[in-house]
């Protein structure tokens, strides 16, 4: 059996967007290399002031190597023309998605801990390449991915109790609503996700330009 590599490379903090990606696309830092069919590294402007983070891969996502797609996706991109965002456009209508896990668990399970920290850096340099003036966190683990250093016990906290604040990444206002998956299930939700996609739009507006 083929053993997995327990480091990530090291110089990720130094990679630009070519570099990152091929380091992605040949990750060995945890078990869930051996199952994925393929990385689902991000998809979008690369210079988008909107960044929307999601969870991990499902069964679509790891088919066809892009984040959300299927009818979860369909609903987000809905979301997002709402607003005038567009997962294919650049400049002012320009969005940038991607997982805090870019590999599929298997059965969709939830991330693990320790996967979801082997692949932090990988997100981490994202944000630093993309320099976003918000970031849109959807779902629980998306969620506490970006707010555990900011948000004492993070893990214990409801999703619904983190909605409605701004906070922070990094220097980068976060904003954190519900998963589109969770929407189909639970529409009645939406409203509140609308609320959500609102604030994130006003904040958005009132940050300076990097």
């Amino acid at each position: 059996m083929p053993t997995v590599a327990s480091a990530l490379p090291a110089d990720i903090a130094a990679m630009d967007w070519p570099a990152l990606q091929q380091a992605v696309a040949g990750c060995q830092a945890c078990g869930l290399c051996k199952s994925r069919k393929n990385t689902v590294f991000g998809v979008g402007d690369t210079q988008a002031r909107w960044l929307v983070v999601g969870e991990a891969p499902g069964e679509n996502e790891d088919l066809q190597g892009e984040p959300f797609v299927g009818q979860a996706g369909q609903l987000l991109d809905n979301m997002l023309k709402a607003v005038g965002l567009n997962r294919g456009a650049s400049g002012a209508q320009g969005v940038y998605i991607a997982n805090v896990l870019k590999c599929r668990p298997p059965a969709n399970r939830n991330p693990q801990p320790e996967e979801v920290a082997k692949c932090e850096p990988y997100l981490r340099r994202q944000v630093e390449l993309l320099q976003p003036q918000i970031i849109l966190a959807l779902g629980r683990f998306a969620a506490q991915s970006l707010l555990q250093a900011t948000v004492p016990d993070i893990a214990t906290i409801p999703l619904g109790k983190l909605r409605g604040q701004v906070h922070q990444y990094n220097g980068v206002p976060v904003i954190v609503s519900y998963h589109p998956a969770y929407l189909l299930r639970t529409p009645q939700d939406k409203a509140r996700a609308w609320a959500d996609l609102c604030l994130a739009l006003d904040v958005a507006k009132r940050v300076p330009a990097p």
